[in-house]
C-alpha cells in the first residue's frame, strides 16, 4: 500500500512544507521529513521565521556572533534567515539534482515592507540570491502592482522567483504575463533559459476565510450552501488558466527554447474551519504539475488520513465557474474581496516582520 503522501506525488503533486527552522534543520526533522512524506521542498515567510526566532534556542550562538559586531536587527535577520535557507537548500540538493531542477526548492521572502516598491524590491530579491548563492533557492516576490515589473526584471535577470499573495484570476494573468515578459527578455540577453524556474504561489484558504464569514452572515440556506467552495473553485480556474497559457504560442516559443511552465502553487492549504475537512485543500486541488506547500499540521493529516482519487481539478471547471455565478447573484464582489486579502495579506507580513525584527533586537540586546 503507498502512503497517501506518494499517491499525491505520484498523481504530479510535489509536496513543499510551509515551514523551516533552525531547530528542524539541526535535528534532522526536515530530512525526515523528506524521507518518509515525499516532502521536496519549502517555503518561508515572515511569520514562519517570527516564530522560529521566538520558540528557537538553536540560534543563540549566531545572535551572539552577529551581537559581537554590533549588527543592527534588519541586517540581523538578513543574515539568521539566509542561513537557514541555505542549509536548506544543500539538505534538498539531492532531490534538487534528482528531479533536474524542478523541485529540492526553498523560498524567501524579501521584506514585506517593499511590497509596493518595485525598485526596492528588485534590490532585495538580488541581495538575496547573491547571499543563499545556491541554484535551488527561490526569492519570494508579492504579486501587487509593483511587485509584477519587479517580477520581470529579476527573471530576466535569472534568478528563480516564487511569486506570492496571489488570489485572483485576474492577477495571476498578470504574473504569467510578468513571467513570460521575463524570460523573453532573458533570452534576449542569451541567458540560458533552462536554469530559470518559477512558480505562482496562489492563496486557497483565505479566500474561504473572508467570503464563509460574508456568506453566513447573510443567514439563508443559499448562503449557507456556498460557504467552503469558493477557495478550490478559485484555484482550479486558476489552473486551466495556467494551462490555456503555457499552450500559446508565445509561451511555446520560450518553452521551445529551453524555458520551464510556472507551475501553480496551492498555499494556505491549511484548513481553518472545523466544519471542513482538513485535507481539503489537498485532496480537492491534485493534478499534474501543481506543487502544494503545507504546514505541518496539514501534511501530517493528509499522511494519516488523505484520500488521494486522481485528478479533481481538470474535470471541474464547469462546476468552479457555477459557484461563482451563484455568488455574484447573492451580491458578493470577488474582485473587492481579492483586493482586501491582498492588502490585508501585505499588512499582516508586515506586521510579522516588525516582530521578526522586534524578537531579534531583544535577542541582540540580551547577548551583549
Amino acid at each position: 500500500m503507498k502512503s497517501p503522501t506518494a499517491e499525491l506525488s505520484q498523481a504530479g503533486v510535489s509536496i513543499w512544507l510551509d515551514d523551516l527552522s533552525r531547530e528542524r534543520i539541526t535535528s534532522g526533522n526536515l530530512k525526515d521529513l523528506i524521507a518518509t512524506s515525499n516532502v521536496v521542498g519549502v517555503t518561508t515567510n515572515p511569520s514562519i521565521f517570527a516564530a522560529a526566532l521566538t520558540n528557537g534556542a538553536a540560534y543563540a550562538d549566531q545572535v551572539s556572533e552577529i551581537a559581537s559586531r554590533h549588527t543592527d536587527p534588519e541586517e540581523a535577520v538578513f543574515e539568521i534567515t539566509t542561513r537557514d535557507v541555505t542549509e536548506a537548500c544543500d539538505i534538498f540538493m539531492p532531490t534538487f539534482q534528482k528531479t533536474g531542477g524542478l523541485d529540492g526548492r526553498v523560498s524567501i521572502e524579501v521584506s514585506p515592507t517593499l511590497a509596493h516598491d518595485t525598485v526596492g524590491t528588485i534590490e532585495e530579491a538580488k541581495r538575496l540570491w547573491t547571499q543563499v548563492n545556491r541554484p535551488n533557492a527561490l526569492i519570494k516576490i508579492p504579486a501587487t502592482l509593483a511587485g509584477l515589473d519587479a517580477i520581470t526584471e529579476v527573471i530576466a535577470a535569472g534568478i528563480s522567483v516564487n511569486v506570492t499573495l496571489i488570489f485572483s484570476i485576474e492577477r495571476y494573468e498578470g504574473v504569467m504575463n510578468a513571467y513570460l515578459s521575463g524570460l523573453e527578455r532573458a533570452r534576449a540577453n542569451g541567458i540560458d533559459l533552462s536554469t530559470i524556474r518559477s512558480v505562482a504561489s496562489f492563496f486557497v484558504s483565505r479566500v474561504d476565510t473572508e467570503l464563509d464569514r460574508r456568506l453566513r452572515e447573510m443567514g439563508t440556506i443559499e448562503a449557507e450552501t456556498l460557504t467552503g467552495q469558493a477557495g478550490v473553485a478559485n484555484a482550479r480556474l486558476a489552473y486551466q488558466l495556467f494551462h490555456e497559457t503555457f499552450s500559446s504560442p508565445r509561451a511555446v516559443s520560450l518553452l521551445a527554447d529551453g524555458a520551464h511552465v510556472q507551475r501553480p502553487l496551492w498555499a494556505s492549504t491549511g484548513v481553518k474551519d472545523p466544519d471542513l475537512s482538513d485535507t481539503l485543500y489537498v485532496t480537492q486541488l491534485v493534478a499534474a504539475d501543481v506543487v502544494n506547500t503545507m504546514p505541518e499540521k496539514t501534511l501530517l493529516a493528509v499522511a494519516d488520513h488523505g484520500v488521494i482519487e486522481g485528478d479533481t481539478i481538470t474535470s471541474h471547471y464547469e462546476s468552479a465557474r457555477v459557484v461563482f455565478s451563484k455568488l455574484e447573484a447573492l451580491g458578493i464582489d470577488f474582485s473587492e474581496v481579492t483586493t482586501l486579502l491582498e492588502t490585508e495579506g501585505v499588512e499582516k507580513f508586515i506586521v510579522s516582520w516588525g516582530e521578526l525584527l522586534e524578537t531579534v533586537k531583544k535577542a541582540l540586546e540580551a547577548s551583549l
